[in-house]
């Protein structure tokens, strides 16, 4: 079959999307992506796989929606996909809309996180449900990465069948790595007492940065933040310059922004904790990928995040927007490495069990190879 995988930008085809596409391809079946072009399609196209540039806006403005569907359906009408699979909240449902227009045969879902959980206006929370509705009629596979909005989007109509087959990450990549631990700790002068926590994900206020750096501010002396990303060009909101300019001022060389890298599976290896304080999410990749290495895992008490991290057993789950209770779980961790290799082991056997890429990437695909009808239907 042909496949069109559809997303927002780079960052997603290339980070939540890629090893699904190889999967795909594993099985013999013509994938295609489509996003906003970006200098991270690199890895996947030098895999062989075509990425058509789609003029995608991650906002609701209907004249660039407008060009975005416009796109979309010219590709479509052009390729013939057997299944268009769309992801992302606003990307998912121009896809679909395309998709549907078009008379593609299956129609696929998976949902990273509903805008309607998100925080913002009321109206673009009841627009996004009733968009989600609409849509949800005419998607033929609906997947969820979280089994919490599997529930919603049973319970509020969207969807009669969701289901719910969380994220992965491959144990392959992501370990305890002792030489790798020794490099990078050198590389960036962890001293051998010191307790690097590290977060991984973009530099964006939802993702819970002015909290965390000032959680820091009332850690022991021997706790240090790693922060490894950058803000992508897409990303709206708060500039977290002026957090990160205070908090490197008030602890020097206790954070260090590392920006992007191709490396992370060996910085989390050489870190003892992980922290996420996110103000929503859909099932993060990066708590996975923490917990795979082995690293407790610091993260608030939302959707997602509380279907990954088990209190007190893996990490501590603290109230979103706080510092007090970070920062509480921080020093916990800073100060006791037999709670940090406890709860690490603890974490790393969850994670193994529950969110093994290889084995939800065959789970995906049989699910979308079941939900697309035969040729002669």
């Amino acid at each position: 079959m042909k496949i069109l995988e559809v997303t927002n930008v780079d960052f997603s085809l290339r980070h939540f999307l890629l090893p699904l596409m190889r999967g795909l391809r594993d099985r013999g079946h013509d994938v295609i992506g489509a996003c906003a072009d970006g200098p991270l399609l690199d890895i996947p196209r030098g895999e062989g796989f075509r990425v058509e540039h789609i003029p995608m806006a991650r906002s609701l403005n209907p004249v660039a929606q407008a060009k975005c569907l416009a796109a979309l359906v010219s590709l479509i009408r052009r390729e013939k996909p057997d299944i268009v699979h769309a992801h992302m909240p606003i990307s998912s449902l121009i896809a679909r809309c395309a998709a549907w227009l078009c008379g593609v045969r299956c129609i696929a879902f998976t949902c990273h996180g509903f805008l309607f959980n998100q925080p913002g206006p009321a109206w673009r929370a009841k627009l996004s449900l009733v968009l989600e509705r609409r849509a949800g009629r005419v998607t033929d596979v609906f997947l969820t990465v979280s089994e919490e909005e599997a529930g919603d989007a049973r319970r509020l109509g969207i969807h009669p069948n969701p289901i719910p087959i969380l994220n992965g990450r491959d144990p392959a990549l992501y370990h305890p790595d002792a030489e790798a631990r020794a490099a990078i700790r050198a590389e960036l002068g962890a001293k051998p007492d010191d307790c690097v926590v590290v977060a991984v994900s973009r530099l964006v206020r939802h993702k819970g940065y002015p909290e965390l750096l000032q959680a820091m501010q009332a850690t022991p002396a021997n706790c240090v933040l790693w922060v490894v990303g950058e803000r992508l060009a897409t990303d709206h909101g708060e500039d977290l310059d002026p957090h990160f300019s205070r908090a490197e001022a008030a602890l020097p060389g206790r954070v260090k922004r590392l920006g992007y890298r191709h490396d992370v599976a060996r910085v989390l290896a050489a870190a003892d904790a992980f922290a996420l304080p996110s103000h929503f999410e859909g099932l993060p990749m990066s708590i996975i990928e923490a917990m795979m290495t082995g690293l407790p895992v610091v993260a608030t008490d939302i959707r997602g995040p509380r279907e990954q991290v088990v209190d007190g057993e893996t990490g501590f789950l603290v109230p979103p927007l706080t510092v007090e209770p970070l920062a509480e779980a921080l020093s916990k961790l800073a100060a006791d490495p037999a709670l940090r290799r406890r709860l690490g082991d603890a974490g790393r056997a969850r994670a193994l069990d529950r969110f093994d890429e290889p084995k939800i990437i065959a789970k995906t695909v049989a699910l979308l190879e079941q939900g697309a009808p035969s040729p002669a239907a």
